[in-house]
């Protein structure tokens, strides 16, 4: 297996390069008990759906909001690896699968049965709901082969990915928090962006000085004037995170932190993928071949790797006795 760091691995394709300096903006609410995200992931949402252009439109939405929940939960914690979001259910998309590394690179797709997905009524139109059914939503925290990974996982409910999420963080964190996800094709291409508040826990910084009734009431006025926005404000690229959480927040005071940039992050290479099909014995390499190629397809960004079967040694059928 490769252990090249990516930018020194000659054999990754030629993919896109994109980087968004202010794809994450952190804020708060001072002397309140509210803090939040911000997330426009602008042309890297269009660089990361624009691969999988074959899926329709609703499936694309899903994966969107999907890449921007991500980025939000991901940029929230402290840790080196990577953080995954991840969606199986008997619907019509069996898996979403997105993750965001430490380093603030996204990559993710969503698998379609095109059987099930050709029974909806209007597959381009159909709800989150019914596109991946019934099943379990998970988040993880990868740190490597050394440390034990923390997951949480969830039953799948409610209508759309922002209502499983919070059924997660309502079920499972057990703290108060609001989460507006956004995904469409704009005339510049795909966007998707997310905004996110989480209610500080009393006692927690800059909340010191207020009653239980007046944090309540706090954070209500917050959630309240952060549902007043719409999807074409938070997919707008000529709207700054800064002109527009002023806009949603400038009777609370809002305060803005250092935004964090969030780049294109799939790692698949031949290096990589040489080291997973040397893993096979020669019979099952056989069985892979089609003529006298193997074909490798990376799920997250659609890239075919074809690999001549000569070059192929495989592992000797010994590991099997």
């Amino acid at each position: 297996m490769n252990d090249l760091p990516a930018f020194l691995d000659s054999g990754r394709p030629n993919l896109p390069d994109v980087v968004v300096p202010q794809g994450v903006t952190p804020f708060f609410l001072p002397d309140r008990p509210v803090r939040g995200r911000l997330i426009k992931l602008g042309p890297l949402a269009e660089a990361l759906l624009s691969r999988h252009a074959h899926n329709p439109h609703a499936v694309t939405r899903l994966a969107g909001k999907a890449l921007a929940l991500t980025a939000a939960l991901a940029t929230s914690l402290k840790y080196s690896g990577t953080f995954s979001l991840q969606a199986k259910g008997d619907g019509p998309v069996d898996l979403l699968l997105t993750d965001c590394t430490d380093e603030g690179t996204l990559r993710g797709y969503a698998r379609g049965d095109n059987d099930k997905l050709a029974m909806l009524d209007d597959p381009d139109t159909a709800t989150d709901a019914e596109l991946l059914g019934q099943g379990y939503l998970a988040f993880t925290v990868d740190q490597g082969p050394e440390t034990e990974r923390h997951q949480g996982i969830v039953a799948i409910e409610g209508p759309d990915l922002s209502n499983m999420a919070l059924h997660y963080f309502t079920t499972s964190e057990q703290f108060q928090c609001s989460i507006h996800l956004a995904c469409a094709q704009t005339e510049q291409g795909w966007r998707a962006s997310a905004l996110i508040l989480e209610r500080i826990a009393s006692g927690g910084d800059g909340n010191l000085a207020m009653s239980d009734a007046e944090q309540d009431e706090s954070w209500h006025t917050a959630v309240t004037l952060a549902s007043t926005i719409s999807d074409a404000e938070l997919l707008d690229d000529a709207l700054t995170p800064e002109r527009l959480l002023y806009r949603l927040f400038h009777t609370e005071g809002v305060a803005v932190d250092r935004a964090r940039a969030l780049g294109y992050g799939c790692r698949c290479s031949r290096a990589k993928l040489t080291g997973i099909l040397e893993q096979f014995t020669p019979d099952e390499l056989d069985e892979m071949a089609q003529g006298d190629d193997i074909t490798m397809t990376c799920e997250f960004c659609n890239m075919d790797f074809r690999f001549p079967r000569a070059d192929l040694r495989g592992q000797s059928d010994a590991r099997l006795q």
